[in-house]
């Protein structure tokens, strides 16, 4: 008996352990997509940088090589690209997230109104999609990665024939 009530305690505390770590895990991923809708909105719906160190740490780790490394070269590059394209857009169609990672797939347009990559002004608009990849730390974006659809935009833009 003295066994018996032994393992089922035990079994009792080895159950709450996993589901209070799964609650714990949850939360977490949970925070991430949050953290990823507020950036989003903020950054890209209202194009204001102002609480950009609230989502990004400084050092922010970007491996898109069009794209300037820490928080600041992130600022410039969307600033650029705002500014080249008054009416750019970003349509978020699903987000998953998973531990540390929150994958994001979107929709990027706009018409090219100004200078962007090198590329003159063309006024063709353009829909192209993304999947963006992050790595949250501390709660706050450390690190992305992205696969984007860079022939579609050049191609609509009238770069490539």
């Amino acid at each position: 008996m003295n066994f018996l009530r032994k393992a089922s305690t035990a079994l009792l505390f080895a159950f709450s352990l996993t589901t209070g770590g799964q609650a714990m895990a949850q939360d977490t991923v949970q925070f991430n997509k949050q953290l990823l809708a507020d950036f989003g909105a903020e950054i890209f719906g209202d194009k204001d940088f102002s609480n950009l160190n609230n989502y990004m740490n400084e050092d922010y780790i970007q491996h898109n090589p069009l794209v300037g490394q820490g928080s600041i070269g992130f600022q410039n590059f969307f600033a650029d690209w705002f500014n080249a394209v008054p009416d750019w857009n970003y349509t978020v169609n699903n987000l998953v997230a998973e531990g540390d990672t929150v994958w994001v797939y979107g929709t990027y347009s706009g018409t090219q109104k100004g200078d962007w990559l090198g590329i003159p002004a063309t006024n063709k608009s353009y829909s192209i999609t993304a999947v963006d990849i992050f790595r949250i730390e501390d709660g706050k974006l450390a690190e992305h990665w992205d696969v984007i659809d860079v022939y579609g935009l050049f191609k609509q833009l009238g770069v490539i024939p």
